[in-house]
């Protein structure tokens, strides 16, 4: 049995929310009239969108003045008191490089760019603090596997740029710029692919992808680069090695993350 493609409504709603969530719309949404050409709707499908995204405070509607996003509070991500939870680099950053090396790399575009408020509460940056903007396609010999974009603070950056990030992984690069870098704190979830990921994923608008956020530190615990990455998943899986820590009571689990591509 197949499964019912998502609702129109429901699909702009995720696209709206990821690119929300990049801190694409810090001076407002784009008008309804905008939104309707953008994804080729009805006014009544771009209102439900908004409305279920005003329903759940992402928003703020207010007749007669644009649509803007509301503020969320300040990101606990990765700073539980005790540790847990967080995503070591033990093993994580050897597979990234590695993939890196076994794949290659089309740099779209690199930019030096004032931080929004996504970007400077991720990297503990002051809102507007300059910051590198990477987007890069990375491709197998079956054809594109991933989309990835990469801040970086820019007095970190100012070691490479588009030739270094064509040539190689970053990590490597932070690494060759001093960073010693300590630990990443990553999410994966879905996302649906938009006009700009289908072009160049060559997959079609409104194709489920996997969408990964991963921040890493230094060793000092210092954010140092934020990564928006999107993945194929008929080209891309991930693996956790999971191992019991502790009595068979206590019932915990540490893992060891393993991104890997299918060959």
């Amino acid at each position: 049995m197949s499964q019912m493609p998502l609702p129109k409504y429901h699909q702009i709603y995720l696209v709206l929310r990821e690119q929300l969530e990049e801190g694409r719309f810090a001076d407002g949404l784009p008008g309804e009239l905008a939104l309707m050409a953008q994804f080729g709707v009805a006014r009544v499908t771009v209102r439900r969108a908004l409305e279920r995204m005003s329903a759940e405070g992402l928003i703020s509607r207010n007749p007669g003045r644009r649509t803007r996003p509301v503020a969320p509070p300040a990101a606990a991500e990765g700073r539980a008191a005790d540790g847990k939870g967080r995503a070591h680099l033990h093993g994580l950053l050897e597979n990234l490089v590695t993939m890196g090396l076994h794949t290659s790399v089309k740099v779209i575009d690199v930019a030096t760019i004032p931080a929004s408020t996504a970007v400077a509460q991720a990297l503990q940056l002051q809102l507007g603090d300059p910051v590198q903007k990477a987007v890069r396609v990375r491709s197998m010999r079956a054809g594109p596997l991933s989309h990835i974009t990469t801040y970086v603070p820019a007095e970190i950056a100012q070691q490479f740029g588009r030739r270094e990030l064509a040539r190689k992984p970053i990590l490597m690069l932070l690494e060759e710029s001093g960073v010693k870098v300590g630990r990443a704190h990553q999410t994966i979830s879905a996302r649906l692919a938009d006009n700009v990921l289908a072009g160049h994923l060559d997959v079609a608008v409104g194709s489920a992808l996997l969408a990964v956020r991963r921040l890493v530190y230094d060793d000092a615990d210092k954010p140092v680069q934020w990564l928006h990455g999107f993945y194929r998943p008929d080209r891309y899986t991930y693996e956790m090695q999971l191992s019991r820590v502790g009595s068979i009571d206590a019932k915990v689990w540490i893992n060891q993350d393993v991104p890997a591509p299918f060959n």
